[in-house]
């Protein structure tokens, strides 16, 4: 079992493709649901019209759990040895799809959610991109 609390493990970690990644997954974010998919955005959580402007917490709560992933991604490649692109790519996908897409349609399978499975179809792509472009990155830089 690797020690993530190893400061080998956090010195090898790129912070500087940690910035990258996560200034680009915000990038990412901010086109994908405000400008591809406002309105079934605003449908799948139950709103009549467009959702209403974006808060404070809305802009920096996402920012701030996209950098917590990417950290996270980084002790993993850093851990695993992970060093060729291909095998970058194999554990952002596995990251992507296995937790974070799979908890984007469990978080949306609730009472809350006006359409549930519309939800996850919309966020879960921009989670499994953006884990498969912070994995290229962390090991490319």
């Amino acid at each position: 079992m690797f020690d993530v609390l190893s400061p080998e493990i956090w010195a090898d970690i790129s912070w500087l493709a940690v910035a990258a990644s996560t200034v680009a997954s915000f990038v990412l974010g901010g086109l994908w649901f405000a400008l591809t998919m406002p309105k079934p955005y605003a449908a799948a959580v139950g709103l009549d019209g467009p959702a209403p402007a974006p808060t404070p917490l809305a802009m920096a709560g996402p920012l701030v759990c996209n950098l917590v992933t990417i950290v996270t991604t980084g002790v993993l490649v850093e851990a695993l040895g992970v060093q060729a692109t291909g095998d970058a790519a194999a554990l952002g996908l596995l990251v992507g799809i296995g937790y974070l897409a799979a908890m984007t349609f469990q978080i949306a399978i609730n009472p809350v959610f006006a359409r549930p499975l519309l939800y996850g179809a919309i966020n879960a792509p921009y989670f499994v991109v953006t884990s498969v472009l912070s994995s290229v990155l962390l090991t490319a830089w």
